[in-house]
């Protein structure tokens, strides 16, 4: 089992991100203001599941790909992995909230698995608990340690901007800031993007033909 790299994961995951910011917010703009349509939310709901394997593959996404039909022929079978997920988590958390966590990250990919592979529900939990193993703290502290370079950023920026309170200074440092509260959510996804690649590309490599 390869084991996760958190601080080359957490670049891989930036670098992702600064390819696809613009990208990720159409996406959700799209996302959003569609989110009210019966039916179609659903497709493009299981499809936001999907953007972390999208992401995972390199190059910037296609924003409209959360409208293609594809993403709404398994609807029911999203519904019953959905419930599984949170049922097991919510029994987890009802002993005393660490079982609860750990079952949330060991079962984190089993959407994404669900819809980039094409499993059934059981089969894209059991996958997503398989490559998990043995990586959990890893990918915990690849997401805690995105939080705590956010909160460094912001932190130096404040006190770079904000020496001798001079106004225009500290309007410069806002908006700084605001653009790196901004990319949050976008690095975040790339990390997840990073962690996935990392984490299926041993299988991807069996799943390659073999030239002859």
């Amino acid at each position: 089992m390869k084991k996760i790299d958190i601080m080359a994961t957490i670049k891989d995951g930036i670098a992702i991100a600064l390819v696809n910011f613009l990208s990720l917010i159409l996406t959700t703009i799209l996302y959003v203001l569609t989110i009210w349509i019966p039916y179609l939310n659903v497709g493009t709901t299981i499809a936001m599941c999907s953007l972390t394997a999208e992401m995972a593959k390199g190059g910037a996404i296609n924003p409209f790909f959360i409208f293609k039909s594809e993403y709404r022929k398994n609807m029911g079978e999203f519904f019953i992995l959905m419930s599984l997920m949170m049922g097991a988590m919510s029994v987890g958390f009802m002993f005393m909230f660490i079982p609860g966590f750990v079952i949330s990250i060991a079962f984190g990919f089993a959407a994404v698995l669900f819809v980039d592979k094409d499993m059934s529900a059981l089969e894209a939990l059991r996958e997503s608990n398989r490559i998990t193993f043995g990586n959990k703290w890893r990918i915990f502290f690849s997401k805690f340690a995105l939080c705590i370079c956010l909160f460094i950023a912001v932190a130096i920026i404040d006190a770079i901007f904000g020496i001798g309170e001079v106004q225009w200074l500290e309007s410069i440092g806002t908006i700084i800031n605001v653009l790196i509260i901004l990319f949050f959510i976008p690095a975040l996804y790339g990390v997840e993007a990073s962690i996935y690649k990392q984490l299926t590309a041993s299988d991807d490599a069996k799943d390659a033909p073999v030239a002859e």
